[in-house]
């Protein structure tokens, strides 16, 4: 138990730098290239998503439960269509919206996520939520939540469109690496014996760090 706080943890401190940002030199180098760069972009969006420490918690709590790979290949293409589509729409549309407010509606996907593992909507409501649903449309929000951070690189129009497919391609290849290793660190867990009597526990750890994910980015809008 003490290794999936250690991995989740992980996740999330050392990603804080990157989250739906894109660091310095990134940043400087989108910002002056023009026309159709196909590989550098494709770099860019694998390591989005490897360093998204958002996106792993969200996408760990997704397939906390799948023990299929059917079912998880199901989940992950719901998220994945739903963060292209905002993704492309928001840059090429150049929709603006405080990306602290986006931000922490991602913090919120993780504490829903959460919520749903523990079974907190049927004790609550008596019902139970469509999860495919909910994942796809929190895949919207993750998308639209670096579109927000790529709008402000201002990037050349030559070659906008092109470059941006080939971003979302790197962010399906650096998804599926990413979800390699949880998989393989989850199925670890589960032959444990340990998986039942802890996830709960778990959970609630995941639930706590969406909520801290939320606090940092409430307090990003206040003070800014």
């Amino acid at each position: 138990m003490r290794r999936i706080f250690f991995l989740l943890t992980s996740i999330l401190f050392a990603g804080t730098a990157f989250a739906h940002g894109v660091t310095a030199g990134d940043k400087g180098y989108i910002s002056e290239i023009t026309g159709v760069h196909l590989v550098p972009f494709l770099y860019l969006g694998a390591k989005h998503m490897m360093t998204g420490y958002d996106h792993l918690l969200f996408l760990f709590g997704v397939i906390f439960f799948l023990y299929r790979l059917k079912d998880v290949g199901i989940y992950v293409t719901l998220f994945a269509v739903g963060h292209v589509i905002t993704l492309l729409s928001g840059v090429l549309m150049e929709i603006r919206v405080s990306p602290y407010f986006i931000d922490a509606i991602i913090g919120f996907s993780v504490v829903y996520k959460s919520l749903d593992n523990m079974g907190a909507f049927q004790r609550w409501f008596g019902f139970q939520p469509n999860t495919k649903v909910a994942t796809f449309v929190f895949g919207l929000f993750h998308g639209f939540g670096l579109a927000t951070k790529i709008l402000d690189y201002d990037l050349q129009p030559e070659g906008l469109l092109a470059n941006l497919i080939s971003f979302n391609v790197g962010v399906e290849i650096g998804q599926i690496l990413a979800l390699g290793g949880i998989l393989i660190a989850i199925s670890y867990w589960r032959k444990s014996g340990e998986f039942m009597r802890h996830a709960y526990a778990a959970n609630a750890f995941i639930m706590m760090l969406g909520f801290m994910l939320m606090g940092y980015q409430i307090t990003g809008f206040i003070v800014h």
